[in-house]
């Protein structure tokens, strides 16, 4: 049996429906959970599907691409920490510590 070899424009024809189905889901799972939770909790108004779709997108362009790739970041910054933890002395870790003491303990007054 021969493999065959589809065509960018097929695949595209292919996917655009899968696409789109995915958009319409997420969109009313977003839609569903605001209007759920938010207008008690924090008094917001409620949202239609398109405003949804606009949050999606805005959140999109503000913070990133929905976690792609950030377990990557996260080990590669823990790596990073963690080679410097074990480059200092224990003086400078003594002097880390009071420091990050002194940072974190604002929030526990709050």
């Amino acid at each position: 049996m021969r493999h065959r070899k589809y065509s960018k424009v097929k695949k595209f024809i292919f996917f655009l429906p899968v696409v789109a189905l995915i958009g319409t889901a997420i969109g009313y799972t977003v839609m569903s959970l605001w209007n759920w939770i938010l207008p008690e909790v924090a008094h917001a108004g409620r949202l239609n599907f398109w405003q949804a779709l606009g949050l999606l997108v805005l959140c999109r362009l503000l913070f990133g691409n929905f976690n792609k790739g950030s377990r990557n970041r996260f080990r590669e910054n823990a790596s990073k920490l963690r080679s410097k933890w074990q480059n200092m002395n224990e003086e400078e870790r003594a002097k880390f510590k009071e420091e990050y003491k002194n940072r974190c303990s604002s929030w526990r007054k709050g």
